[in-house]
């Protein structure tokens, strides 16, 4: 799992050196454990929002408690990113994308705790895609960007993080078709377990792709690196997940 985060953000952005690469990195790592924490530790909606909570004080700059791992992690990236030129001005965009995505990750716990009840209690394939800010790559691109200095105001950012959105979409759709096998043995949500069959997520997929596309086309004026490192996460990680996973699961039948 290391080595295929490692290689994704190496390859998805090919002009950083190790230490641009590293908050990438690490926020990835991060992200992996919060997944972790919310799926599998967090038996109760109090646990699972006193966990959001309390990564939210830390990201709004308070000190995380003794005992509190995560919070100490996320401390750490929110100094590395103090660090970054543009930081003032932009850290309320890396806050709010935490807490998107912390929100999508409580809510699918709900939507669990719903369906072990209830096991016809589900999400609609919409709001499901909807909640794709949970899978957390739009977080980590956006501490990326901010660490590199690749942007330098909200406006260029609040673009990339619209299109970073789309692109993520299409990163659960994709993440779904390789994790099928697996999401149904452990009981995870899974696009396919909501009535998708395969075909029509490879064609929403690709609509969603080509849609992507014409987004990234429009930002080449204004940020044309980044446009081109969405372009790379959304080619790197389809085919990526066409073998296998982060988890190293590659079993979709």
């Amino acid at each position: 799992m290391l080595s295929a985060l490692a290689l994704s953000t190496a390859f998805i952005a090919p002009w950083c050196s190790a230490a641009d690469l590293r908050t990438a990195n690490r926020a990835s790592l991060w992200v992996t454990a919060e997944d972790w924490y919310i799926d599998s530790v967090a038996t109760t909606a109090e646990a699972a929002a006193a966990t959001v909570t309390a990564c939210l004080s830390v990201a709004a700059g308070d000190a995380p408690s003794a005992h509190d791992h995560l919070g100490r992690f996320l401390a750490e990236i929110r100094a590395d990113l103090a660090a970054a030129p543009y930081f003032d001005r932009l850290r309320h965009l890396w806050q709010k994308e935490l807490h998107r995505m912390l929100d999508a990750e409580l809510r699918e716990w709900q939507w669990r705790v719903a369906r072990a009840a209830d096991p016809s209690d589900l999400p609609t394939p919409d709001d499901y895609l909807d909640n794709a800010a949970g899978y957390g790559a739009t977080w980590v691109n956006v501490s990326h960007w901010i660490a590199t200095a690749a942007v330098e105001n909200e406006a260029q950012l609040v673009d990339l993080i619209d299109a970073s959105l789309e692109v993520e979409k299409v990163l659960r759709l994709v993440n779904d078709l390789a994790s099928y096998g697996r999401d149904r043995t452990v009981g995870d949500l899974n696009i396919q377990v909501l009535g998708v069959d395969e075909d029509t997520v490879r064609r929403l997929a690709g609509e969603r792709i080509r849609r992507c596309q014409t987004l990234l086309a429009s930002l080449d004026g204004t940020v044309p690196q980044e446009a081109g490192y969405l372009r790379r996460v959304l080619g790197f990680t389809t085919a990526f997940y066409g073998e296998t996973d982060f988890w190293g699961s590659g079993d979709h039948h």
